[in-house]
């Protein structure tokens, strides 16, 4: 029997291959997707940005947009200055910003597992476990892999992209920046 693969484009051209049948794993949660978007186009140029201006470039609802850029600014990844000239900027360049730190501020610690790191009371089967304590490892190595990539990483253009000349956010101001897409879930 074979198994079929559809690639499904999502609104910012990232395509993803959704296998009917098998269950998402490892997915990220749309707010921490939305995030590395807001992130990506925030280093695209210096200055403030207003969540309707993001909202507009990334076409991400305004609702969400502020609600991620409030979570962020918790975080210390982005700062905010509020008044009639407010809005958010960066905190540290896209570059020194690692994916695992925006996970991490959108949706907590990364934890495969319940169990993981000596946490205890989160899994019915915690007493007679055969494999309790081995996920560490595992688990290590999947926030060392989302520590290695940057929002920098993520947003260089591709390859296609370049060849094309085309732009994933619409510029009003400034030099004509592209942003590959985030990497296919």
């Amino acid at each position: 029997m074979a198994t079929h693969f559809l690639p499904i484009p999502d609104r910012w051209g990232r395509v993803s291959v959704y296998r009917p049948g098998f269950p998402t794993v490892l997915r990220l949660s749309k707010l921490a997707d939305y995030a590395v978007v807001l992130l990506a186009r925030l280093g695209q140029e210096d200055g403030l940005h207003t969540a309707p201006a993001l909202a507009a470039a990334t076409g991400i609802a305004e609702p969400t947009v502020a609600k991620v850029l409030r979570m962020l600014s918790q975080a210390c990844l982005v700062e905010a200055q509020r008044g009639a000239r407010g809005g958010h900027r960066l905190a540290k360049p896209i570059s020194a910003i690692p994916l695992s730190d925006v996970i991490v501020a959108m949706d907590g610690p990364i934890a495969l597992t319940a169990c993981v790191d000596g946490a205890t009371g989160g899994c019915e089967a915690e007493g007679h476990c055969p494999v309790r304590g081995r996920w560490d490892p595992v688990n290590e190595a999947v926030r060392a892999a989302l520590s290695a990539v940057t929002i920098a990483d993520l947003a260089r253009p591709s390859c296609s992209e370049l060849h094309r000349g085309a732009s994933i956010f619409p510029l009003t101001t400034g030099a004509a920046l592209t942003a590959a897409p985030l990497a296919a879930e």
